[in-house]
């Protein structure tokens, strides 16, 4: 027999109108830096849960409906601030959070999310935002019920990102004037980056995955860990369809 799942809880202030009292499904984070392998993974871990029998929806990082396009948008100028990238971002966590992630784990699915808010808290603290203020802009977060962190070093990051799609104008920094070219500034950007990330991992108390190793051996120790979380919660396999949208009366 299934056991109820424990009661989760808001981040900080939340979202008055929603109640999370009865949310039996398993919200599930992968974070880590940028080319670090997480969509890899994903894609493997989704089928597999499914196969598990589980019901599982993904969502990631700047995809909400809402906001996606805009952010794209904004980011194509390459000139938004620190306050302006992150209200994009908070609102587009809180439009996810709302219509996709609450209904889906009400419904008893596995959300598999792509980045949480702890990328928010990482890339603030490095473009130099307050970090009191960006935590507050996410109390609407819901406390995840896993993170899962492929953590790297920027030395073994920078030939993985050199051999697969290039280094981009964000993901490199450049807008913070940390070097003097692309690679410069890459290497700088994510070097700060993963100190911060290791630095949530330790306060937040990530559950942490060597990315250095082959995709192979990071999935076996995801679906590990995965496993063991999910007979813990005694999480019920539920009837396999489409994730369920927040009513819009």
């Amino acid at each position: 027999m299934n056991m109820p799942a424990a009661p989760k809880s808001f981040y900080g202030y939340g979202i008055p109108y929603l109640k999370v009292d009865n949310l039996p499904g398993s919200l599930i984070v992968l974070e880590g830096t940028d080319s670090v392998g997480r969509s890899t993974q994903i894609e493997q871990l989704v089928p597999w849960l499914e196969i598990e029998g589980y019901a599982v929806a993904q969502t990631g990082w700047t995809r909400s409906p809402l906001l996606s396009d805009t952010i794209d948008e904004a980011k194509a100028g390459h000139e938004l601030t620190v306050t302006t990238f992150s209200l994009l971002y908070a609102a587009d966590f809180a439009d996810r959070l709302e219509n996709e992630i609450i209904p889906a784990l009400r419904a008893g699915f596995i959300v598999v999310a792509d980045r949480y808010m702890y990328t928010a808290f990482a890339r603030n603290a490095v473009m130099g935002a307050d970090r009191h203020w960006t935590r507050q802009l996410f109390g609407c977060a819901l406390v995840p019920d896993l993170v899962l962190y492929l953590k790297i070093d920027a030395e073994h990051l920078v030939p993985r990102v050199l051999e697969g799609k290039g280094m981009d104008y964000w993901e490199s920094g450049m807008y913070l004037g940390l070097g003097s070219d692309i690679f410069d500034s890459f290497r700088r950007y994510q070097s700060r980056l993963i100190r911060e990330y290791n630095r949530l991992a330790q306060e937040f108390k990530f559950i942490t995955v060597d990315a250095r190793r082959p995709i192979e051996t990071i999935q076996a120790q995801l679906r590990h860990r995965i496993s063991a979380h999910l007979r813990a919660r005694n999480h019920p396999t539920v009837r396999l369809g489409t994730p369920p949208v927040a009513d819009t009366d």
